[in-house]
């Protein structure tokens, strides 16, 4: 791999490294051969299994536990050497491929590291990103953004790749004016009794100008729903809780003893 730049650091382990991802994608093979689960499953039949696993290295990372973010990440990639593996069996590409593939995207679109062209920050490094993408013969500065992700995420995910070519707001006040005009609308149309189509799409305009507001705060809107759901569950298991220790039904409790337990628990964190 062409590389005049910088050297690439080779850690003291390297041979040992080395010898453990050949052994695991060797692990991998026979799997494919021997087990009759994995022998049937196909890139197709597996595909949902990764984003969970995504999923729940993210949820090991927020929670900050490094034993539970290695296995994920474990799985992870087992996940792609078994897609890789798959993909090899019908003639489509091969493990070294993607290999090969990834290494030479990450050169061709570091030429700040790796070639000799001068950033100044990393706003410049974001714009030329999109540059070059655009070289790899993308027809437009928004593709890339999978339609399978989350509604949440693939807003921001849109937002930022529009932000990089220049389409932005320039202060964040401009965003919070933005929210409260969506709002507005959204309740206009709803007091003025429109279509439910017509509020579905209000309520959508709502939800996009709340996801650009979470960037300008650099936040993440999909992981703080993530948190906030996390919290609902929480105080409302607090609820239910309280409705067995007391030998009740959860329907026999009325909403205010509910708000009251749900209160207490806001304050208990």
């Amino acid at each position: 791999m062409q590389n005049n730049k910088v050297p690439i650091p080779r850690p003291k382990n390297m041979d040992s490294l080395c010898d453990q991802f050949l052994n695991f994608v060797e692990i991998v093979r026979i799997l494919r051969l021997h087990c009759p689960w994995d022998r049937k499953q196909t890139n197709e039949s597996i595909a949902p299994l990764l984003i969970e696993e995504a999923y729940e290295t993210i949820t090991a990372i927020e929670e900050k536990d490094d034993a539970e973010f290695q296995k994920e990440l474990g799985d992870l990639l087992l996940h792609i050497v078994m897609h890789s593996v798959m993909a090899e069996e019908r003639g489509a590409f091969t493990l070294l491929d993607v290999l090969s593939k990834i290494q030479e995207k990450l050169i061709f679109r570091h030429p700040h590291v790796f070639a000799s062209v001068k950033v100044d920050g990393e706003e410049e490094v974001l714009k030329n990103w999109e540059e070059l993408k655009q070289k790899e013969g993308r027809s437009s500065a928004l593709e890339g953004v999978p339609i399978n992700l989350p509604s949440l995420l693939r807003a921001e995910r849109i937002q930022h790749k529009a932000s990089r070519v220049g389409f932005d707001w320039s202060e964040r006040e401009q965003v919070w004016e933005k929210v409260i005009e969506e709002f507005n609308e959204l309740k206009s149309a709803i007091n003025g009794d429109e279509p439910k189509e017509r509020i579905e799409e209000e309520f959508g305009d709502l939800l996009f100008a709340l996801v650009n507001l979470g960037r300008f705060l650099e936040l993440s809107p999909e992981i703080a729903l993530q948190k906030t759901n996390n919290k609902f569950i929480r105080r409302f298991t607090a609820i239910e809780d309280y409705a067995k220790s007391n030998n009740k039904n959860l329907n026999d409790l009325t909403l205010e003893e509910m708000d009251q337990i749900w209160e207490q628990t806001k304050k208990n964190k």
